[in-house]
């Protein structure tokens, strides 16, 4: 007799079917699983776009998402005569991403006294008549900036009371930013300058990187003033780079920097730990009457051209310890005052003495050795 179903136990036909809908279970899972997946990355993958409040009238914002095309970047260009309205409204200007079309000339911001700037106790290039101010904080980073970027200065200065930040972006044209007083920290690590980038007489008066910079044929920093602390460590230096009469106040890293063309730091001032440590000079560098207050390091830096430091003064420790010179070196009327240690390698004059020390004492003892035979 075939058993009944009752209380506590299953019928053939409803345990079957309960089986079936387990076994369904793992496939039930695994298709949602993969659904997610998917959903994830549709939207990670999305061109996602966030864009300031109209309502906010402090800062100017668009970040634009990595994923997004070439089309959907440039659906969401800026003109150059929107970024200068953000600026003569005094925005903080904050972009990612984006691609700015057309000449940004800032010498176009209203003139301003020094009073209404409030930068009356800022020295230098601030005795100038003509005032021109950025008062928010000026950040487009990973950006590509297609027009030329340019103070454009006839008289006066262009004062940038807030952080500034370029890092990771193109500059398809030239950059120029002499003339103008950077108040707050600068960042332009990572850019590319394709043409030339300008920064004569710029002072600088707190923090300064330019960290893994490219440069393009032509950078000028002649007469800059660099107040605080500045890096070029890795940055390539593609074309000329005129250092000329610049004043560095505290610390300079040009660690392990590439210069391709020719290369001045003459009638500069360095007044804290200079560090040149692996940089690489493919053409002429020059450090005429350039002082050197604090330590000065080039250790394992390679010349492959003519190097000058002719009325040159180290009054701390220069090392040039296994320094690399393609041909010899220029060090006339040179001053030391600090600790010396000479070039290293075959270059280093203790080296060759030793060498030749030891070709005497061999060639003694040869001569001996043969007078006894």
């Amino acid at each position: 007799m075939p058993p009944q179903d009752g209380p506590g136990r299953l019928g053939p036909g409803l345990l079957g079917r309960s089986r079936g809908w387990l076994r369904g279970v793992p496939s039930l899972l695994l298709l949602l699983i993969l659904c997610s997946v998917q959903l994830g990355a549709a939207f990670l993958g999305q061109c996602r776009i966030e864009r300031s409040s109209p309502q906010d009238t402090t800062v100017f914002k668009r970040h634009v998402a990595k994923a997004c095309t070439d089309q959907e970047r440039e659906a969401e260009a800026i003109t150059a005569e929107e970024l200068l309205s953000v600026l003569k409204a005094s925005q903080a200007v904050d972009l990612a991403g984006v691609v700015v079309k057309g000449d940004v000339l800032l010498d176009r911001l209203p003139l301003v006294s020094r009073s209404t700037a409030g930068v009356e106790t800022v020295p230098g290039l601030l005795q100038e008549q003509d005032l021109r101010m950025i008062s928010g904080a000026l950040s487009i980073r990973d950006s590509v900036v297609q027009g030329v970027l340019a103070v454009n200065p006839k008289e006066g200065v262009l004062v940038l009371k807030g952080p500034v930040s370029m890092s990771g972006t193109r500059f398809d044209r030239s950059v120029d930013f002499s003339r103008a007083v950077f108040l707050g920290p600068v960042d332009f690590s990572e850019a590319v300058i394709l043409h030339e980038g300008f920064f004569i007489r710029a002072v600088f008066s707190q923090g300064a990187r330019f960290e893994k910079t490219a440069f393009g044929v032509h950078t000028r920093f002649h007469r800059a003033v660099f107040k605080e602390a500045v890096t070029f460590l890795r940055a390539g230096f593609n074309g000329l780079a005129e250092f000329l009469e610049v004043t560095f106040e505290k610390d300079a890293s040009f660690s392990r920097t590439y210069f391709k063309m020719g290369t001045g730091f003459s009638g500069s001032r360095f007044g804290g730990t200079l560090d040149f440590s692996e940089a690489l000079f493919e053409r002429e560098a020059f450090f005429t009457s350039t002082v050197f207050e604090g330590d000065a390091y080039f250790r394992r830096t390679t010349f492959r051209a003519d190097a000058s430091f002719a009325d040159a003064e180290f009054k701390g420790i220069d090392d040039f310890s296994k320094a690399f010179f393609n041909s010899e070196p220029r060090f006339t009327q040179t001053r030391f005052s600090g600790a010396h240690r000479s070039p290293g390698g075959l270059q280093d004059p203790r080296f060759l003495y030793a060498i030749a020390i030891a070709l005497l004492v061999f060639a003694l003892l040869f001569v001996l050795a043969l007078r006894k035979r």
